[in-house]
């Protein structure tokens, strides 16, 4: 294994932990590339530990692609609203993150936060992301929150869209 692939595990390793101050020195003092992959092909952007705002801003701030996709089509912004963490999403956003890229499936991370019920999300998407987008399926992000039976997220989208048609009517 190169250099490279080892910085990539050791960055990772500690992005997965959540361990801020240990991806902040290899970033700092062991000039470790913030998107050095590991043995598995991610970057840590991509395998930490999602909840940890600090390390995602940390590896942000040094250069991480906010926007790297996986064998699937997956974003950080994917994962993120996949587990329901708004903070991370800020974070992502704030550093230029797309939140309207597809997966494989053609899911926006705003189908897959309402699909998981993550009110929060969802609404913090919206301005961001169209609640009208269908997967390959055919499916809304409303579709997947009414079939996940979401009933808070699914009331929530429903009075989108009847403000979005009240606001075409006129």
């Amino acid at each position: 294994m190169g250099k490279t692939i080892l910085d990539g595990d050791k960055l990772s390793q500690a992005a997965v932990r959540g361990d801020w101050q240990e991806v902040k020195r290899l970033l700092t003092d062991e000039k470790v590339n913030a998107n050095a992959v590991n043995k598995f092909g991610q970057t840590a952007l991509q395998v930490m530990m999602l909840g940890s705002t600090m390390v995602a801003e940390e590896l942000l701030k040094n250069g991480a692609q906010p926007n790297v996709q996986d064998r699937w089509g997956f974003t950080p912004a994917h994962d993120v609203a996949r587990s329901g963490f708004l903070d991370t999403m800020k974070v992502l956003i704030k550093y230029k993150a797309n939140v309207n890229i597809k997966d494989a499936a053609w899911c926006l991370p705003i189908h897959l936060a309402a699909q998981e019920g993550y009110l929060d999300l969802v609404q913090y998407l919206t301005p961001r992301s169209s609640i009208l987008q269908k997967n390959i399926s055919g499916q809304t992000p409303l579709d997947l929150a009414r079939a996940s039976n979401r009933t808070e997220v699914v009331a929530w989208l429903e009075q989108q869209l009847q403000a979005m048609q009240t606001q075409t009517q006129h």
